[in-house]
Formats: structure tokens, sequence, C-alpha cells
């Protein structure tokens, strides 16, 4: 009777690890999927319209997170037909793929869009459901953002915000870049894409003193901050006075899907 028992304790005993190695398990892929949403730009259409009462005002395109090589593919899957023109695009991003933050400046203008940098945040109503977003001026676009914003063919930058620049540099060499080991070939493929960023900017209507100063930080120093005078001066901001986030025509997406995350990891800043 007591050998019974000491069997039916150790299986018991037995369960209840596996059980607890699943749920650790569960836990752990859980985890990393919410991660791999993350490392995605989210575009995503935002009203400050309460749906719970209150008067209307602006509607907006927020584009967050890291510039992946999908990401101006994914942006034109997003708004699919739409008339943007005119519209607004908030932009808050560390920046990522040249060629793909070039290509989603050039649909940006295309489109006759309007940029500027900035926070969404989401407000709830007393039920729990999405009410409207909240727009905030104080948000950071660094790297590559910065010339995604020079899309626009409106540019505001908020005196909260900040634009950061700094040299672009191979993806996958960009920790520990001093103890790096370059070959010709990856040079080569950094001088292209900087010839690329060059004739992009000009294109843009922007100094190509902007480029400039971005090739003056490499990417072991911490970003350069643009002055509001050099925002000016490069023509990266516009200072549009009717543009300072005011109220926009901007279209309701009403056959746009609310939101659609982009890309896979950067291959280079």
């Amino acid at each position: 009777m007591g050998e019974g028992i000491g069997v039916k304790s150790y299986f018991v005993e037995r369960a209840a690890r596996v059980a607890a190695c699943l749920i650790l398990l569960v836990t752990a892929a859980s985890a990393a999927n919410d991660q791999a949403k993350s490392a995605k730009m989210r575009f995503e259409w935002n009203t400050d319209v309460p749906s719970c009462g209150a008067q209307p005002a602006r509607v907006w395109i927020s584009a967050t997170g890291p510039v992946t090589e999908t990401t101006a593919a994914d942006f034109e899957a997003f708004v699919g037909n739409s008339d943007l023109r005119g519209s607004l695009i908030v932009l808050d991003s560390e920046g990522g793929s040249v060629l793909s933050a070039l290509e989603f400046g050039r649909a940006i203008r295309r489109r006759g869009m309007m940029t500027t940098v900035g926070k969404t945040t989401k407000v709830m109503c007393p039920d729990d459901t999405v009410s409207h977003s909240i727009l905030s001026s104080k948000a950071d676009c660094e790297s590559m953002c910065a010339f995604i914003l020079l899309g626009g063919v409106h540019r505001y930058v908020p005196p909260e915000a900040r634009i950061l620049v700094h040299q672009i540099w191979l993806g996958s060499k960009r920790k520990r870049s001093l103890e790096n080991q370059y070959t010709a070939n990856e040079l080569s493929l950094v001088q292209r894409d900087l010839a690329s960023l060059a004739r992009y900017t000009i294109e843009m209507g922007v100094s190509i003193e902007l480029v400039e100063a971005a090739a003056r930080v490499p990417p072991w120093e911490p970003l350069y901050q643009l002055t509001r005078d050099e925002l000016r001066r490069f023509a990266v901001s516009t200072d549009e006075p009717s543009f300072k986030l005011s109220a926009t025509s901007a279209p309701t997406p009403a056959d746009t899907p609310s939101s659609q995350q982009t890309g896979m990891n950067a291959q280079r800043p």
C-alpha cells in the first residue's frame, strides 16, 4: 500500500512538471511573437474624433517603427488606390533600410502627402473600446526616418520633435563597427547607397548639406540632432503656417484596413 502511494505521487509530480514546462513554452512563444510584431513598421489610420462624443478635428496616418526592406511595398498595400493628396502622415521611427526608405519617401511625394513627426496614443472609452487618438509632437525621427520626412510636399517639424542623423552603414555590422572587417564589395555597396541618398535629397528639393551633416557622424557615435536653423536652412522643414498640425482635409479611409504591419529586419541602416 505504501509503495502504491509512492508511485502515484511520483506520476503526479511528473505531470505537474510537464504542465509547468508547457506553460513556460507557451509564454515564451507569446513573448517572441510580440517581439516580432514590434520589429516592424506599423501603418494605421487615426483620428482625434472621439467615438463617444466631442467635435471632429484631424485625420492622419501614423507610421511607427523601423524601416525594413518591405516597408515601402507594405505602405502601398496599406493605402491601396485611396486618393491621399493633402493628407498627413506622422512619422515616429528609428530608421532602417536605406533603399526602402527612399522608395517610401518617393511614394509619399507621388501621392501629394504632407509629413510631420509625432507620437500617436490611443484613448479608450469607458467600455474599453478605442475612442480616438491623441497626436503628440514630442517624438524622434532618427536616421533614415529624416529622409522619409523629405517626401512630404509640405513638411513640419514641431519644436518638441527631434531629427537625428548619422552615416549610413551596413546593418549587419552596425554593432562593433570599429572592430568589424569590411570587404571591397561591402564598401562599394555603402558608396552606391550614399550616391542614391544624395540624388534623392536633391530630387526632394532639399539641400545636399543634409547628407553632409549626416555623413560626419559615424555609427559608433551618438546621432546628431539637427538644429532649428539647419532644419530651415536645409529645407527639411518647410514650416507652412497653414499646415502646423491643424485640421486636414484627408479622406476618411472607409475601405482601408485599420492597421498593417510591415517588413522584416532591415539589412542596412
